[in-house]
C-alpha cells in the first residue's frame, strides 16, 4: 500500500481538503479527507481524477502539420482525407507502434489515463490482410503498454465508400473487413489486449456500414462499447438524407439499438431535435473540437445539447494537437463565438466553467470507454496533480482552479500522473518520453525522407 496526501482533491462530492489517498494492487483503497498528512506519505498539490480520451487514431500524429499548406480553394475534410490515405499507405505495424507510443505519452502528460483508439488500419499496404489479422492492433497493445496508458481498444468495421454500400476506393485498402474476417479480427484483437484493457466495436460510420452489416457486427460487442462517426461533415448530413431520407443521427436513433454503451463521435451536426433525442438515449456524444476546427468540421451545438440532459466525451481524433485541458478549452470558445456570448457551458448549479466542462468530459468519458470514472475507492488509481509552482495558479482556490488549468494554464501545469496506481509522469514529463520520442523520430524521418 502506498498512501498519498492531498491539500486539495476533486472528489465525487466536489472539492475536498487534506485527503489522503491509500492505493493497493493498483486501485484506491481508501479515501480520507480531512485528516493530516502520516510521515511517510507521499505529497503533492491539486490531484483530479484522470480523463478519458473517447477517441483518438494514434497513427495520425505522425502527420501533424503535413496537411497545413494552401493547395487547392475548395481545401476541406474530403482532400485532408487524401493526406491521411497517402500517410497511411507507409506504415508498417512497427511505424503503427512508434508513432502511437509517441501520442499516449503526450496524452498522460496532459491528465489523460485512458484512451479510446479507433483502430481501422488492419490489412497491409497493398490491402492483403496480415497472417495474424490483428498485427496492427497488437502494434497498438504494445504502445499501451510501453507509456501505460489504459486501453479501450475499438476495431474498426470498414466496408464501403458512401451510403448504400457503394464500392470501397483504392485509398481505403487497408481499412477493409467482411462481416466473417471482422469477427476474426475482434477475436484476434482479443487475444493481444494487455492488462487492464477492454474492447468495443466501430462500425466507422453510415457511409462505411450497411443497415444489415450494422446489425450483424453490433452482437459482437457483448455489452461493451460502441462507437461510430457521425453528421461530421454538412456533406456527410447531405448526402445520408439523399439515402434514406433522414439525417445521419436521426437514422441511428430509429434503427439501431441506440443507448449508454455507444458514443457518438462528433455528432456535429444536430438540430434541436437530434439534441433532445440523443440526450434521451443515454448515449455518450464524443467531441474533438480541436480536430473539428482543424478541418473545418463545424460546431457542436453543445448548449442545446447539454441543456437537453446530453452527455460528452472529449478525444483528440487526429491527434494535431494533444492536451485534455486545451480540447475542453475549445470546446468552450467554439460556443462563444458561435453565441458571440461568453461562459456558456457552466451552469447555476456549476457557475465554473472550468468543473462543468471537466465534471462532463470525466463521466461522459469514463462511460464512452466502459469504465469507472473518478476517485472512489475500488476504482483504478488514475489521477493526475496540477503543479503548485506554476504562475497560473498563484492566489488559487478551489473556486478558480480548474477555470485557470483550462483557460489560462499550459504548459507544465501537470506535475504527476498515475495509471492504475503506476507513477507514470514526474516533474511533467513521462518517464519513457526520451526512448520514445527516439523511436518516433527515427520512424518519421524514414517516412517522410
Amino acid at each position: 500500500m502506498q498512501d498519498y496526501w492531498f491539500p486539495k482533491a476533486l472528489l465525487p462530492g466536489g472539492w475536498h481538503d487534506d485527503v489522503r489517498i491509500g492505493v493497493a494492487d493498483g486501485r484506491i483503497a481508501s479515501i480520507t479527507p480531512g485528516a493530516p498528512p502520516a510521515p511517510d506519505d507521499q505529497r503533492h498539490f491539486a490531484v483530479l481524477p484522470g480523463l478519458a480520451n473517447v477517441h483518438s487514431h494514434g497513427f495520425q500524429r505522425g502527420m501533424a502539420g503535413l496537411s497545413e499548406r494552401r493547395g487547392r480553394v475548395d481545401d476541406d475534410f474530403w482532400s485532408w482525407r487524401d493526406v491521411m490515405y497517402r500517410f497511411n499507405d507507409r506504415l508498417t505495424p512497427d511505424d503503427i507502434a512508434a508513432i502511437t507510443a509517441q501520442a499516449y505519452v503526450e496524452m498522460l502528460e496532459t491528465g489523460f489515463t485512458r484512451v479510446g483508439e479507433f483502430h481501422y488500419l488492419h490489412n497491409a499496404p497493398d490491402g492483403a490482410p496480415y497472417a495474424d489479422r490483428a498485427e496492427c492492433a497488437a502494434a497498438i497493445a504494445h504502445a499501451a503498454a510501453t507509456s501505460g496508458i489504459g486501453l479501450t481498444l475499438l476495431p474498426v468495421f470498414y466496408a464501403h465508400s458512401d451510403f448504400g454500400g457503394a464500392a470501397p476506393h483504392q485509398g481505403q485498402r487497408r481499412f477493409i473487413t467482411g462481416i466473417d474476417s471482422f469477427a476474426a479480427l475482434f477475436e484476434g484483437c482479443c487475444r493481444h489486449l494487455p492488462v487492464d484493457a477492454n474492447i468495443g466495436i466501430a462500425p466507422h460510420s453510415l457511409r462505411a456500414v450497411t443497415p444489415g452489416e450494422l446489425a450483424a457486427i453490433v452482437p459482437l460487442a457483448e455489452g461493451g462499447p460502441i462507437h461510430i462517426h457521425i453528421a461530421e461533415q454538412t456533406r456527410e448530413v447531405d448526402a445520408c438524407v439523399a439515402w434514406s431520407g433522414a439525417r445521419p443521427v436521426e437514422w441511428l436513433l430509429a434503427n439501431a439499438p441506440v443507448d449508454a454503451r455507444w458514443c457518438l463521435i462528433h455528432a456535429t451536426h444536430l438540430t434541436r431535435a437530434e439534441c433532445a433525442a440523443l440526450a434521451k438515449s443515454g448515449a455518450v456524444a464524443g467531441l474533438c473540437p480541436i480536430t473539428e476546427a482543424n478541418l473545418g468540421d463545424g460546431t457542436f451545438p453543445a448548449v442545446d445539447y447539454l441543456a437537453a440532459g446530453g452527455r460528452f466525451g472529449i478525444g483528440s481524433d487526429s491527434n494535431i494537437h494533444i492536451d485534455a485541458a486545451a480540447e475542453l478549452c475549445a470546446l468552450e470558445y467554439s460556443q462563444r463565438l458561435s453565441a458571440r456570448k461568453r461562459a456558456l457551458l457552466g451552469s447555476e448549479q456549476t457557475p465554473s466553467v472550468g468543473l462543468s466542462l471537466f465534471e462532463g468530459a470525466l463521466k461522459g468519458g469514463a462511460q464512452a470507454v466502459g469504465v469507472a470514472s473518478g476517485l472512489q475507492v475500488g476504482a483504478p488509481a488514475d489521477m493526475f496533480t496540477l503543479a503548485a509552482d506554476h504562475p497560473v495558479f498563484a492566489g488559487a482556490d478551489t473556486a478558480t482552479m480548474l477555470d485557470r488549468w483550462i483557460f489560462a494554464g499550459r504548459p507544465g501545469t501537470v506535475d504527476a500522473v498515475w495509471r492504475g496506481g503506476a507513477q507514470v509522469v514526474s516533474g511533467g514529463q513521462h518517464h519513457a518520453r526520451a526512448q520514445v520520442a527516439t523511436r518516433y523520430r527515427a520512424t518519421l524521418a524514414r517516412l517522410l525522407a
